[in-house]
C-alpha cells in the first residue's frame, strides 16, 4: 500500500517554485461570504437581513451558540455601543466571521447593524447611516492589498 502511494505522488506534475510565485494572492480577511452562491439579499429593511444573512449563524434570538465553533451573541452586547465596531466587523469579519463587505451596500449594512443595535435587549439608539459605513468601509480589496 505504502508503495502504491509513493508511486502515485511521484507521478503527481509539480510545479516550479517560480510558478507558485505567479499564483494570484488573495486579501487577508476572512471567508468571503459573497462568494456562496444564493447568500445575498436585495433587501434594505434590517430584520430582513438579519435573517437572511446573520441568524443562520448567531440565531433568531442573537443569543449566538456554541458547537464546533462559538459564535458571539448580538444580544445584549455591550460591544454594539458603538456602531464603529459593529459597521467594521459587518464589512471586514472577524475571527470565523466573513466579511460582509463586498455582499451588502452602505445602505444595507448601516440598516442591519441599526436594527441589531435596538433589538435583542440591545438599546443603542443613536442612528446609523450609509455615510458611517462608508467612511469606514474604505477602497474595495484587491488581490495586490
Amino acid at each position: 500500500m505504502r508503495r502504491v502511494f509513493h508511486q502515485a505522488l511521484a507521478a503527481l506534475p509539480t510545479l516550479p517554485v517560480v510558478a507558485l510565485a505567479l499564483l494570484p494572492m488573495r486579501a487577508a480577511h476572512a471567508d468571503v461570504a459573497s462568494s456562496v452562491a444564493g447568500a445575498g439579499t436585495t433587501s434594505t429593511d434590517g430584520q430582513v437581513i438579519y435573517a437572511q444573512v446573520c441568524q443562520g449563524c448567531h440565531q433568531a434570538n442573537a443569543k449566538g451558540a456554541t458547537g464546533a465553533a462559538t459564535i458571539p451573541a448580538l444580544a445584549g452586547n455591550p460591544k454594539l455601543a458603538n456602531a464603529g465596531y459593529p459597521i467594521y466587523v459587518v464589512l471586514n469579519g472577524k475571527g470565523g466571521m466573513p466579511w460582509l463587505g463586498t455582499m451588502l451596500n452602505d445602505t444595507q449594512v448601516a440598516s442591519v447593524v441599526g436594527y441589531v443595535r435596538t433589538h435583542f435587549g440591545n438599546h443603542y439608539t443613536d442612528p446609523v447611516t450609509p455615510q458611517d459605513v462608508a467612511a469606514l468601509r474604505g477602497p474595495a480589496p484587491t488581490p495586490e492589498k
